[in-house]
């Protein structure tokens, strides 16, 4: 009895967000495409360091294939989160590495000279792997966009350290647009705290 009640759960939402996909999206036929919005106002330097003092960095990031597209995902509560379905009239303008990673470097341009992952000058890397990037619903009406990033400093052969972030924050609406506004934030939230611990590591 569990197991169906928890399944016309699922059948309903997934209603719900039909219906306000139909009611809030784009005109039928239309694909309606989001992206994190404008980046973050960029850090000021700290007192006393110059950029060209900080040692230049490689950011490297990449994702699963599951999320190798431009399809935006959410999770129902009924599945435990188990199952990511993708919304059918709402698209990434990128994947969601592209858009991370590009907003990511633009953070890390404020203090570091940012190179591409195939420059010939000498840097350490960051690599970051996308884990998570999904909008989950905790009902009909309230969801959050989870991220989640395993990262790894590399200075050549070397392991400078590695950690895994988890972030998320509440959506404004229960739909692809809001799930696009809390996946922007809680990347934003994941963003900081990777500038943080890249600054606590031993250069």
């Amino acid at each position: 009895m569990r197991i169906v009640r928890h399944s016309l759960c699922a059948v309903a939402l997934a209603a719900t967000l039909w219906l306000a996909a139909c009611a809030t999206g784009p005109a039928a036929g239309a694909v309606g495409r989001f992206d994190l919005g404008p980046p973050p106002v960029a850090a000021q330097p700290q007192a006393g360091v110059s950029r060209t003092s900080v040692p230049p960095l490689k950011v490297v990031v990449s994702a699963p294939s599951w999320l190798d597209t431009d399809a935006i995902f959410y999770r129902l509560p009924a599945t435990d989160g188990q199952q990511a379905r993708a919304y059918a009239n709402s698209r990434w303008l990128a994947s969601p590495a592209r858009l991370f990673g590009d907003r990511l470097r633009g953070r890390f341009a404020a203090d570091h000279a940012v190179l591409g992952a195939g420059d010939p000058l000498p840097a350490p890397v960051l690599r970051v792997e996308l884990e998570e990037f999904s909008q989950y619903f905790d009902t009909n009406v309230a969801s959050r966009g989870v991220v989640q990033v395993r990262a790894t400093l590399l200075d050549g052969t070397k392991l400078r350290g590695q950690t895994t972030l988890r972030a998320d924050a509440p959506a404004p609406t229960a739909d692809a647009a809001g799930g696009a506004r809390a996946l922007a934030a809680a990347s934003d939230a994941i963003q900081l705290q990777l500038a943080q611990w890249l600054a606590a590591q031993p250069r």
